[in-house]
């Protein structure tokens, strides 16, 4: 079975890919969406209805099977080397997946909201709210690849100055978006 590993790990990897993309483009998509609705009709409606189309197709037929397919192929990998789930790397690993599935369980509760007219969100949260993916993501690559307890505490400090410097960069394109605007 150990032969079959790195067929089901380049699978895993593709969709993670795949995964992520959907993840990233879909909040971005939220974004534009909302900052639709402050349109004037008939701009609103032509926006609002083409957003709510193409987010729903990225959704369902890019996003969720490629999670799916992530998780079994994961999964899968797990089965053939059942010896990771001794090893605390792959806890910490397991904590950030269950975090990105939550993630994206919330943005699908986002974009069934978006597609009814309700609007709970402002584009600025959604900014701020797309960066939570990219952090999850990094913290799941640099734990994956330290393997390392001693790693890890540099990578939790690490990961934290990457947050605040991703946040940090939002607010200053924001402050920088609404400057251009005016």
């Amino acid at each position: 079975m150990e032969a079959y590993y790195s067929y089901v790990l380049a699978v895993h990897i593709i969709f993670v890919v795949s995964w992520m993309a959907g993840l990233f483009y879909g909040v971005r998509l939220f974004i534009y969406h909302t900052e639709s609705n402050l349109k004037p009709e008939p701009e609103r409606s032509i926006l609002l209805k083409e957003y709510a189309k193409i987010t729903a197709r990225l959704w369902n037929i890019i996003t969720i099977p490629a999670m799916v397919l992530t998780l079994l192929a994961g999964l899968t990998m797990l089965y053939i080397m059942p010896n990771w789930l001794n090893q605390s790397w792959m806890h910490v690993k397991l904590a950030f997946v269950i975090g990105l599935v939550v993630y994206h369980f919330i943005c699908q509760r986002i974009l069934k909201q978006l597609r009814a007219g309700v609007f709970k969100w402002s584009s600025n949260q959604l900014r701020l709210w797309n960066e939570v993916a990219t952090i999850i993501l990094v913290a799941i690559v640099f734990t994956v690849v330290l393997k390392s307890a001693m790693h890890w505490i540099y990578g939790l400090v690490g990961l934290l100055m990457f947050s605040i410097l991703i946040m940090t960069a939002v607010k200053i394109y924001k402050r920088y978006r609404e400057k251009n605007e005016n």
